[in-house]
């Protein structure tokens, strides 16, 4: 699979689902370049099946999956099974309304579930730290944002600096991190909306990010968000 392909896979797990692809190759013929979701457990068809093959395109399954039809369908399959004179289950409890997604500033007791965040991308860092520098970022006037939906699911730290060669300060989005079984539900898209924001209160002209060369779907999320690939970024330890 692509790499889109890769990330329509990972989304549709994180939801309970298994993503299926045609495999006819040959453009044009039967359902060549459609998807399909069956249920990661059962096996049932769940979305993009027809009398013919597969019939959903990339997008369509995305928007199925961010709209948490997935979710409802078992639902609504369990309803019918319960419905049944001959079902022997009892009624399963109402499941919960899914947790509301908020971005606030972190906050000392956050450390812990941040260093881990942190130290899944490679960097060893520990919570006494982690609490640290936040106080050292807020005394700066800098941002460390964190989202949270039920739990601590994501965080983003902002830099502000001040060149010659520009009129107004520069905004950087230094770090951006989401856990991974919570990708592709638009976390890292509101804690970006929020820092920009942030960044323009502060006076800043323009933002920028870093992203290491190998991360190949960072790029293409932040290429979706407006940034332009501008320059090289080159670094030496001291």
């Amino acid at each position: 699979m692509s790499e889109a392909d890769d990330a329509l896979r990972e989304m549709a797990a994180n939801r309970g689902c298994k993503l299926v692809k045609s495999r006819i190759r040959t453009p044009g013929r039967g359902d060549h370049g459609k998807f399909g979701l069956k249920d990661a457990k059962s096996g049932r068809e769940v979305f993009g099946f027809g009398k013919r093959g597969l019939t959903a395109t990339p997008e369509e399954i995305a928007d199925f999956l961010r709209g948490n039809a997935a979710a409802t369908w078992k639902s609504s399959v369990g309803s019918a099974k319960r419905a049944r004179p001959d079902a022997k289950a009892k009624a399963a409890p109402k499941p919960k309304p899914e947790p509301k997604l908020t971005i606030r500033d972190a906050r000392p007791k956050d450390a812990e579930a941040m260093a881990a965040l942190i130290v899944a991308l490679g960097y060893e860092v520990a919570a006494a730290e982690i609490r640290a520098r936040l106080a050292a970022l807020r005394k700066a006037g800098l941002h460390a944002l964190v989202a949270e939906k039920g739990r601590l699911t994501g965080v983003l730290t902002t830099a502000i600096t001040r060149v010659l060669h520009r009129p107004r300060p520069v905004g950087r989005i230094s770090m951006l991190v989401v856990g991974v079984k919570a990708r592709g539900a638009g976390i890292s898209t509101a804690l970006d909306a929020e820092a920009e924001k942030r960044l323009a209160a502060a006076g800043c002209g323009l933002v920028e990010v870093t992203s290491n060369r190998k991360r190949l779907r960072a790029h293409s999320f932040y290429e979706k968000l407006g940034y332009e690939r501008t320059s090289y970024r080159f670094f030496k330890p001291l």
